[in-house]
This record gives structure tokens, C-alpha cells and sequence, in this order.
């Protein structure tokens, strides 16, 4: 299991539009379960409206965490993602 931190540094949060494209790279990491939480709530990452419902705003911290497959790839990439999308 890999995990990082992360806090959200877009104006509006976690919204549809990135969390639509993340669900799609998050498809792309065959083998690969991803876990988004934030404080005591977290919501399996390929469930977009699970995350939506998580109310991320600009300022929160997220914990990802990876488990499966070619871990410390699949954290780096998500690492990445969510440095250019949140």
C-alpha cells in the first residue's frame, strides 16, 4: 500500500470536470484500487459521485492511497495528476 498527501489548491475544489478525468486515469491503473479521503470520510476514487460527496474544497488535505499492482507507479502518476488537475 502507497499513499500520499495532498491539499487542494484549486479555487473550487474537487469538481466534476477533473474528477470525471481522474476517474479515467484511475481506469488506466489495471489492478489498482485508490482510496480518497478526507478527514474520517473517504469514498473509493472510481466512484465520482462518492467522491463529489466528499465536499473537497481549496485548503483541504486528501490522503490518496493505492493498493494493487504496481504501486509506487500508480501513486506517483496519481501524485502528478492531482499536482496539475486540484
Amino acid at each position: 500500500m502507497k499513499s500520499f498527501e495532498y491539499v487542494i489548491t484549486d479555487p473550487v475544489g474537487i469538481h466534476a470536470r477533473p474528477a470525471g478525468i481522474m476517474v479515467k486515469e484511475i481506469k488506466n491503473l489495471i489492478g489498482t484500487t485508490v482510496t480518497i479521503a478526507k478527514g474520517e470520510k473517504s469514498a473509493n476514487a472510481l466512484r465520482l459521485m462518492a467522491v463529489m460527496q466528499l465536499g473537497i474544497k481549496q485548503g483541504d488535505t486528501v490522503k490518496v492511497t493505492v493498493e494493487g499492482g504496481d504501486e509506487a507507479a500508480a501513486a506517483a502518476t496519481l501524485e502528478k495528476f492531482f499536482k496539475e488537475h486540484f
